[in-house]
């Protein structure tokens, strides 16, 4: 377990509120501070348990802090991030929950900001949880346990950082794996994201007056359409390329799919349906 005596989190939100409240729950900290623009907010995660106490003013948060877990939406990390580094205490490890890791993790090592202090170390990550709920107040302390964290070193990454990065988020009860941020933003284009913008096609095509026809097949498959917008046009527009694959490779497979179905060729969309159910049912529930 890795020994942190006070974790900062920027953004308490649904990640960062489940973060804090793992973390307080199973002890890895001494203290978390919560750091958001919110104090009404700050105060309601103080009194579901996400954090010790909160604050609005971040250079006071995150002066004591020997990690910083940064969860705010993916175009404002690398703002946040050089901004902070200058203010951190020797030694400090900063780590982000973002959905894309490439540009973030790029920009970050070529920053001067950053690239300065050689006593700060920055460790990308992602914890492959989440909900289509938002705030705090959804926060839950399983809510990484048994899922899959992906760790993104660099070249330029500290490995004494990095390890501490992998216990952190195995200590919250996630399965880490690692990979490179340009893997990695490659297979959540295909897992992630491309599934976000299916289901959320999927709703848009249905009209209005069918709507009351819907059933739980329709509200299961498009659940993830009620995240917000907002958030979603940062992680496509940030992993435009890789998303913009994963659309191709689909478009072949939904053509191959129509034209057996066209000529009749049932056997030919069967063995789709049945390689769909084969790969849901590895998943399971």
């Amino acid at each position: 377990m890795a020994d942190f005596r006070q974790i900062a989190i920027l953004g308490v939100g649904l990640i960062g509120g489940s973060i804090g409240l793992a973390a307080l729950k199973r002890k890895i900290a001494d203290k978390v501070v919560g750091i958001g623009r919110n104090a009404d907010r700050l105060a309601r995660a103080q009194r579901h348990g996400c954090i010790s106490e909160g604050t609005t003013d971040w250079q006071a948060g995150i002066r004591e802090a020997d990690l910083i877990v940064v969860c705010s939406p993916v175009e404002s990390i690398i703002p946040l991030v050089e901004q902070l580094v200058p203010f951190c205490q020797p030694g400090t490890i900063i780590t982000d929950a973002g959905s894309t890791k490439q540009t973030i993790i790029e920009t970050l090592h070529a920053s001067e900001s950053v690239r300065c202090r050689k006593d700060v170390y920055f460790v990308g990550s992602h914890p492959m949880a989440g909900s289509d709920k938002s705030g705090a107040d959804h926060a839950q302390a399983d809510l990484f346990d048994n899922r899959v964290t992906i760790v993104t070193p660099a070249p330029e990454t500290d490995r004494t950082a990095q390890a501490n990065v992998r216990k952190f988020w195995e200590s919250l009860g996630s399965r880490v794996l690692e990979m490179s941020p340009a893997e990695h933003d490659a297979a959540v284009a295909i897992t992630s994201h491309l599934p976000h913008v299916m289901a959320s096609l999927l709703a848009a095509s249905t009209p209005e007056s069918l709507l009351e026809l819907t059933a739980t097949g329709w509200a299961d498959t498009t659940r993830v359409a009620a995240g917000d917008v907002e958030l979603w046009r940062q992680i496509v527009s940030t992993n435009r390329g890789h998303v913009l694959q994963s659309l191709t490779n689909f478009e072949k497979l939904l053509a191959a799919f129509r034209a057996s179905l066209e000529a009749g060729q049932d056997e030919h969309w069967i063995k789709l349906l049945e390689q769909g159910k084969h790969h849901r049912d590895i998943v399971g529930s």
